[in-house]
């Protein structure tokens, strides 16, 4: 039996072998950075000064986006290469529509609009800012660059797209642990299911862990689909900033 050219070329020269391995463990050193800086981040960002959960986050992001830049990741790996941004585009847009919808149906359906009365949104102006400034700026964006962008392409080169859903996902879920402590006691509707005291605040975590999760996986999906961060940053947004535009929305029906 002839042996392949692969299997010639490894036989006549094992260093291929060696680089391969080499090259595997700098993707694996690369995932651990990355993950260690996220997490930094996050004990930073929320456990430290309230001024520091304005930058932290951003900086991180683009800080961690040079970082695998030089180490070799190119621009389609980080979901922004222009040859994607069409069909990126197109998915954001179709992304929108469908959570615009079912935000408003449930905003206006009498048994699930507590779940939408957030006291972080209890006017209009403030939900406003929050949505269209606040939220792309210091949450979505920096956010999806850091997840899907730079741990999305990490990731995928050690373990594939299943690497990417499973571990990226999880991660995700667990970076909202620090946001949800106050999630039952801001949230009328969550309030009422849940109650208050530590039982109720654990039970938000968990609540917010999974769903994020859930979300994350979905954001993985929607970029891996169209090539690109527009379609998850734009899920993402409407996700969180027509959230908020509902709560203000629910909170003005309600007086």
């Amino acid at each position: 039996m002839c042996d392949t050219p692969a299997q010639h070329a490894s036989a006549a020269h094992p260093s291929v072998l060696q680089l391969a391995a080499l090259h595997h463990f700098r993707t694996y050193i690369d995932i651990a950075v990355v993950v260690v800086v996220l997490a930094i981040t996050n004990l930073v960002a929320h456990f430290t000064t309230p001024w520091a959960s304005i930058a932290t986050v951003p900086a991180a992001a683009v800080g961690l986006l040079v970082l695998v830049r030089s180490r070799g990741l190119g621009w389609s790996e980080l979901g922004l290469s222009r040859e994607h941004w069409k069909a990126g585009a197109g998915y954001a847009l179709a992304a929108v529509a469908v959570v615009t919808t079912v935000v408003v149906i449930g905003a206006l359906l009498p048994w699930t609009r507590p779940m939408f009365m957030n006291n972080n949104y209890a006017t209009v102006s403030g939900a406003l800012i929050a949505s269209m400034i606040i939220i792309p700026l210091q949450t979505v964006i920096p956010e999806e660059l850091a997840f899907r962008g730079v741990l999305h392409g990490a990731l995928n080169r050690a373990w594939g797209f299943r690497g990417v859903a499973a571990a990226g996902s999880l991660l995700f879920g667990l970076w909202h642990i620090a946001t949800s402590f106050g999630l039952t006691s801001s949230n009328v509707g969550f309030t009422r299911i849940f109650g208050g005291g530590m039982v109720g605040t654990m039970a938000g975590v968990v609540l917010a862990v999974a769903a994020t999760a859930v979300a994350g996986f979905v954001f993985t999906w929607l970029r891996r689909r169209s090539g690109s961060l527009i379609a998850p940053i734009a899920l993402h947004w409407s996700l969180n900033g027509m959230g908020a535009l509902a709560a203000a929305m629910v909170f003005h029906l309600s007086t």
